[in-house]
């Protein structure tokens, strides 16, 4: 996006200074606010209600709508939309989130004015903004959009109303529907935008899985023990994962017939777990490969916990180090690696003693590494079945486990099992 282009044809056009505009369009575009929407606030600010461009934009379907498109007219149904408060200018604005199908795909959207959407609604959304979201096209419908309502339904392959399991939630999915049981729940104060406020956060669960929640607006059905259903929901990541967020506009009501939540976690590939971006619950299988320096006898910060090196804390600078023991390790199953992290009791479990063993053996060996060396002849090289919450993000990925044990499958079978999918013959073991 070129701002400098973008602020001299406003200039030009409203007759003003371009270091102004360009200042003005700068902060529009940080909120998130998208160009076409931008463009028409500056437009009015200054006294301009043109609508600027040039003709029509050409209608598209969905699936041909791509980030580079700056506008576009378009027809589909409305598959979800949910109302969401975001702070804008200083300012809290109510926003319409949900998507919007063809039989070509499925799109998000964002609507910056009151349309009046449902679900199932079939629209035709004309002059639509199109900006890239995560690196996939949005459509965005303000007061430049004009939108109708069509009395004949669109027919389209995709199931209307949001209604999700928690294994389906993705970052960024808005206006979901899920039924679940409320494994763990804590009232918590934190500094909000506006100063204190009091939240709730815990752990969903049903049969497909958990994930962690905040409700900003706290309701009284959330409640350890209860069973809830969620209308309006949206998912945003936290800490590496996907995050179930309920606000003021959700719709809360308790469930009488309870929620079964599975007591296993979903057994994926390193690969396809890691292609996810991030899975709160889930089970890995692999070879440890090796064990990364900062593994076995550690230091941590008493302000912090933070791991610190020679007595130096990044953030507190020189202080006494608190021992710990902690390990990382590369776990490899063929379509993908990940870096597992072992706490300090998982860690003592495979070392076979604690922190002051550990010690023992570092001065006995006038080397702390020893403690890594003995956990090294240990775990590498053998198969373990780990359970834990995967983070991805630009450092890598990390599985942080809550089980870690040896594997007990028979790899000749998991082997005849993976090439009979490959090729689809039976193989004999």
């Amino acid at each position: 996006m070129d701002i400098d282009t973008h602020a001299e044809d406003l200039a030009s056009d409203l007759g003003i200074d371009k270091e102004e505009v360009k200042t003005d369009l700068q902060n529009l575009l940080e909120y998130s606010v998208p160009l076409d929407e931008a463009t028409q606030s500056l437009r009015r600010k200054y006294g301009d209600g043109s609508s600027g461009g040039g003709g029509a934009p050409s209608a598209k379907d969905v699936g041909d709508i791509t980030p580079d498109d700056g506008s576009v007219t378009v027809t589909g149904v409305v598959l979800t939309a949910g109302k969401r408060s975001i702070r804008y200018q200083g300012d809290d604005h109510v926003i319409v989130e949900g998507e919007l199908a063809d039989e070509s795909g499925v799109i998000d959207f964002t609507a910056w004015e009151d349309f009046g959407l449902a679900p199932g609604d079939t629209i035709t959304a004309g002059n639509a903004g199109v900006r890239e979201w995560d690196g996939e096209p949005e459509l965005n419908f303000g007061e430049s959009t004009s939108l109708s309502t069509l009395e004949e339904s669109l027919e389209v392959p995709y199931d209307v109303g949001g209604e999700a399991d928690l294994a389906s939630l993705r970052t960024g999915d808005r206006a979901k529907t899920i039924e679940v049981a409320v494994i763990e729940c804590e009232e918590r104060t934190i500094n909000g935008r506006d100063g204190e406020t009091t939240i709730l956060s815990g752990v969903f669960g049903d049969e497909s899985g958990r994930l962690p929640f905040t409700n900003w607006d706290p309701v009284p059905a959330i409640e350890e023990g209860n069973a809830v259903r969620i209308e309006n929901a949206y998912v945003r990541e936290f800490r590496g994962v996907p995050e179930v967020n309920v606000s003021a506009f959700s719709t809360v009501t308790t469930l009488e017939d309870g929620v079964d939540v599975g007591s296993d976690a979903p057994q994926l590939g390193i690969g396809e777990a890691v292609a996810t971006g991030g899975v709160y619950d889930v089970e890995l299988v692999g070879n440890v490969l090796a064990v990364r320096d900062g593994s076995g006898l550690i230091q941590r910060c008493p302000e912090c916990n933070r791991v610190i090196q020679k007595g130096q804390c990044r953030t507190h600078g020189s202080v006494d180090g608190i021992d710990d023991l902690r390990v990382k390790a590369i776990l490899d199953d063929g379509t993908g690696a990940v870096t597992v992290i072992l706490d300090d009791e998982l860690t003592e479990a495979v070392y076979g003693g604690d922190v002051e063993d550990a010690k023992a053996e570092a001065r006995d060996a006038m080397d702390q590494e020893a403690v890594a060396d003995t956990i090294r002849e240990r775990i590498v090289g053998t198969e373990y079945r780990i359970r834990g919450h995967l983070s991805v993000d630009e450092y890598g990925a990390n599985l942080d486990a809550s089980t870690f044990d040896e594997s007990d499958d028979d790899p000749v079978a998991r082997a005849t099992a993976l090439l009979a999918t490959v090729d689809g013959t039976e193989v004999d073991a």
